[in-house]
């Protein structure tokens, strides 16, 4: 019979500073888990890459991209996480990682904590039911944000002064701020929830303001404006 090759796996262990500070799942924990699975099921572990301190509300980490690069390489044949939250927070970044660049290069992916591993049939049900769930997703926030304008333009509400656009919409023509010209700006859109989500945590306007680069006064016009109501901005958790 022919040997079969170990699949060579990298581990990845993410906690963000705030996570450190509540004391949450420590690196070396997240580290032993992986090490002990990888034992378990016969992988060649390589390396463990970390990203210390950082947020999983994006792909815009380190380690991340340095995991991205060596699977399109194909340097590695599969990626171990202690938990997919440890990967990234949103579903549709954590569907493009899965889809995109582990299965598009044949790499398998293990989640310990949720018990999952892309090698088998259960495994490959979840990740369908988790695009599924992601494009829900895409589908109400679209027909919400539809709504909510369909209904402003009814209510002839103004969005700000005739000379500024509020953060998180862009304006369809120059020099003009009614609401028949604005459009999402799905980007500040995104800055704009997790602004919510901080203040939530009680964070100040001059704290949030300087993890965005925007001044105090800016975040509270923003957190004060009553347009994020019809659009539930204010609502995420």
């Amino acid at each position: 019979m022919a040997h079969q090759h170990k699949k060579r796996t990298v581990g990845y262990i993410r906690v963000s500073t705030r996570e450190q500070a509540d004391n949450g799942v420590s690196l070396d924990n997240q580290e032993y888990k992986i090490k002990t699975y990888s034992d378990l099921k016969d992988l060649d572990l390589v390396e463990i890459i970390k990203d210390k301190g950082k947020s999983g509300k994006d792909l815009n980490r380190a380690g991340i991209q340095r995991i991205i690069k060596m699977a399109k390489n194909k340097e590695i044949d599969a990626v171990v996480v202690y938990k997919l939250d440890r990967l990234n927070r949103k579903t549709r970044d954590l569907l493009f990682l899965v889809e995109d660049v582990f299965n598009k290069n044949d790499i398998a992916f293990y989640s310990l904590n949720e018990n999952i591993d892309t090698t088998t049939a259960q495994g490959k049900f979840f990740l369908t039911i988790m695009g599924a769930m992601a494009q829900m997703e895409r589908d109400l926030i679209a027909e919400r944000t539809s709504d909510a304008l369909q209904e402003l333009k009814r209510q002839k509400r103004r969005l700000g002064s005739p000379e500024k656009v509020p953060y998180g919409f862009r304006q369809r023509k120059r020099k003009k701020a009614t609401i028949n010209d604005l459009r999402i700006n799905q980007k500040e859109m995104e800055t704009v929830k997790e602004m919510f989500k901080l203040r939530k945590r009680k964070k100040s306007f001059a704290n949030i303001g300087k993890r965005f680069n925007l001044a105090k006064s800016s975040v509270y016009y923003i957190l004060n404006n009553p347009i994020y109501r019809d659009f539930e901005v204010e609502n995420v958790r």
